[in-house]
């Protein structure tokens, strides 16, 4: 009986833990199925506290992609943005790929940027193209050690962020997420929008 009381505690905390993570997906990638730890990034229990993103609500990226030239999200107001944190090691990221070209292939009001965060040279990743699947969207290739500074550091591969055409960040997704949950994630927060101030 009291082995499984202090066999269960942690199991109920885990439970917990990812229930009331749900509402935001912001659970630590070793509580999220098929999430890929980032290598050298710490976990929530081992994380040091870090200073505050200078603009977490309303953030700006600007980078040099591999085929499509610059990318500027200030440029994309009045769409929404997926921003996708990924890595050609993480088997759940490339399981993402073809389900991300085809929502940015379908939708005229909504463009994926890929964020490749790790250490690889255009070269490899051009390879690496040739070889595996291959985004139809823009990628860049960010510094493991110097991330984009106005999103959060991901703590786990895939990292998706959902930017509104007003360029303020909705949601974040950590862990795979489908062009259907984007979707609906997006009609949410029309809906949310839309609806009638209550009284």
């Amino acid at each position: 009986m009291t082995l499984f009381r202090f066999t269960a505690l942690p199991l109920a905390l885990s439970i917990t833990m990812l229930l009331s993570a749900c509402g935001v997906n912001e659970a630590p990638a070793d509580l999220v199925p098929n999430a890929a730890v980032v290598p050298g990034v710490a976990t929530e229990a081992s994380a040091a506290p870090k200073a505050e993103a200078p603009n977490p609500t309303h953030p700006t990226l600007v980078v040099e992609t591999l085929d499509h030239g610059r990318f500027d999200l200030a440029e994309k107001r009045g769409q929404w943005v997926v921003v996708n944190f990924w890595a050609t090691w993480c088997a759940p990221c490339l399981k993402e790929i073809p389900d991300l070209n085809a929502l940015d292939a379908r939708r005229a009001d909504l463009a994926v940027i890929g964020l490749a965060y790790e250490e690889i040279t255009p070269e490899a990743m051009r390879t690496f193209y040739a070889e595996k699947v291959r985004p139809e969207y823009p990628i860049a290739i960010v510094d493991v050690y110097k991330p984009p500074a106005d999103f959060e550091t991901p703590r786990g591969l895939p990292f998706t962020v959902l930017v509104a055409p007003d360029g303020v960040v909705v949601h974040q997704f950590l862990g795979p997420v489908t062009g259907v949950e984007i979707e609906a994630k997006i009609n949410e927060v029309l809906a949310v929008s839309s609806s009638p101030p209550s009284t």
